[in-house]
This record gives C-alpha cells, structure tokens and sequence, in this order.
C-alpha cells in the first residue's frame, strides 16, 4: 500500500486531540471538563448503569471510571445507589442534568464549528469511512 498508514493514523488522533482541547476549554466556564461532561451523558443516556457499563461507554478503565464517579458524586452531578449484587446504580441529579444539558450546548456550537471547513458531503463521507473503519475492528 502506497499510502502512508502512519501518518494517517496520526491525522486521526490530531484531529480528535484537537476535538478534545477545543471542547475542554469551551467547557471550562461551565465548571466541566470534556471527561465530566462525556460521564454525565453515558449516565443519562444509561440510568441506572453499572460502573462497568458507564467505563465502557466513556472508553475507560473500571478503576477511572470510578474515581471520576466519586468526583461527580462529591459535586452533586449524580447519585449512586446499590443495585442488584454488588452492581452500583449511576443516575443524574437535577444539578448533573443542568450541567448536561448546558454542556451539551456547548458541543453542538463547537462541532460545527469543528466541521465546518466540511460541506455535507464530505461529513457524510467521512462518517462512512470511519463507520466502516471502526466495524472492522470490532470483527477481529
């Protein structure tokens, strides 16, 4: 193959590292980081999520993900409560809902911002690449 694997992997996470610092400091006045916000929108997407669940969701560890619950949780963002087993509960509180949903604000303005030197096409494209892409790694 003629093209350069390497580099383009680097694109790809040069891109997503810049995703990240433009969201983080975007988030910053809001009192959140992009770690914060992207726990607080698995939790309410998933109520009532084990820990495990929610570390999956957010591309982390157990042990992070926990640490990062203990963190939101002494902030007023959620509340975990015993389930079933040994199994914690994560939901939002209506503090953790407010600051989603301000977050989420955030976001929105800041992706398009991100991709806006992309016509809709492209973005579309480029969605079906790295749709392809990613459904490739799940089968091996």
């Amino acid at each position: 193959m003629s093209i350069d694997l390497e580099g383009l992997g680097r694109k790809i996470k040069a891109a997503q590292h810049r995703q990240h610092r433009v969201l983080d400091a975007a988030l910053a006045p809001l009192g959140t980081t992009i770690v914060q916000w992207d726990a607080l929108r698995a939790i309410g997407a998933r109520p009532a999520a084990s820990g495990h669940e929610l570390a999956l969701a957010t591309f982390q560890t157990d042990q992070a993900f926990g640490t990062l619950a203990n963190r939101l949780e002494a902030q007023g963002l959620i509340e975990r409560r015993a389930g079933e087993g040994r199994r914690i509960d994560h939901r939002l509180t209506p503090a953790g809902a407010m600051v989603l949903d301000a977050a989420n604000e955030v976001a929105s303005y800041i992706r398009v911002q991100l991709f806006a030197s992309l016509t809709d096409t492209e973005c579309a494209t480029l969605q079906v690449l790295l749709d392809k892409l990613l459904a490739d790694a799940k089968s091996r």
